[in-house]
């Protein structure tokens, strides 16, 4: 069970040749199109980047916007696990707020993200509430599923044992949950950084969604292009360097216990 799991996670020579292969599919593209304006190839694109980074200005926008994306992240992941947490293991608080939840899950984005600009003002407090409000809820949804899928078998153990309420959350409720965590987790950054976006182009002065707003309104689809793919180098970094790696290594007891019982 553990071999086949691990098939299924790519390893770095199929991540390098799958990306290359994108990379030739966007070569085609540009040269179908005939026309850089539309869509330049990778090297126009590249040449834009390294001339921006030259500058400054792109690690100046990549700053801020990942900084906007850590603070609406964990922000939303505390409140909306927090928030999973008692939905699922207080049945009479999902019975009166769980359609709250799904309001939540309900109003668009940019809906929340006029609002909160509206409310507090152009500022970062309005920026980062916005994409907080925006996950928070997405968040809450899946902890919840975790804890109503967790084995009965083995909360009624740990009541057999007399484990305290902090001992048998951190000892039988978060093991099991992980899984639902590390989903929350990869898709709450894939999420959040566009919705930072869409805020930044909104109403921010820095930040890659502010750089995208500027070069669309110049009709410049390099620079868009050099901006969007820098931030997605910058996820996929994170998303394979550090987060398939923790998830692994909290998952762990799940592949040894299934191949020990195989």
């Amino acid at each position: 069970m553990e071999r086949a799991a691990d098939r299924r996670e790519p390893g770095p020579v199929t991540i390098a040749l799958s990306l290359a292969a994108l990379v030739v599919v966007w070569v085609v593209a540009a040269r179908l199109s005939a026309d850089p304006e539309i869509l330049p190839g990778p090297a126009e694109v590249w040449s834009i980047a390294v001339h921006e980074a030259a500058r400054g200005e792109l690690a100046y926008h990549v700053g801020w916007t990942l900084m906007r994306v850590a603070a609406g992240f964990s922000i939303a992941m505390t409140v909306g696990s927090a928030a999973g947490l008692a939905l699922g293991l207080v049945p009479r608080l999902n019975r009166w707020f769980g359609p709250w939840v799904v309001v939540a899950l309900n109003v668009p984005a940019l809906v929340v993200i006029v609002l909160c600009y509206l409310w507090i003002g152009l500022n970062e407090v309005a920026a980062i509430t916005a994409v907080s409000v925006n996950k928070a809820a997405m968040v809450a949804v899946n902890i919840r599923e975790g804890v109503w899928a967790l084995d009965p078998k083995v909360s009624e153990m740990a009541r057999a044992f007399r484990l305290s309420p902090a001992a048998r959350l951190r000892h039988v409720i978060l093991p099991q949950l992980w899984p639902f965590v590390a989903a929350s987790t990869r898709n709450g950054l894939a999420i959040i950084w566009k919705i930072v976006l869409v805020v930044e182009f909104l109403g921010r002065s820095n930040g890659v969604g502010f750089q995208i707003h500027l070069y669309f309104q110049l009709f410049e689809v390099g620079h868009v292009l050099a901006y969007s793919l820098s931030f997605v180098g910058v996820m996929l970094a994170i998303e394979y360097l550090a987060l398939q790696t923790w998830e692994r290594r909290a998952t762990r007891w799940r592949r040894v216990g299934t191949g020990a019982v195989a």
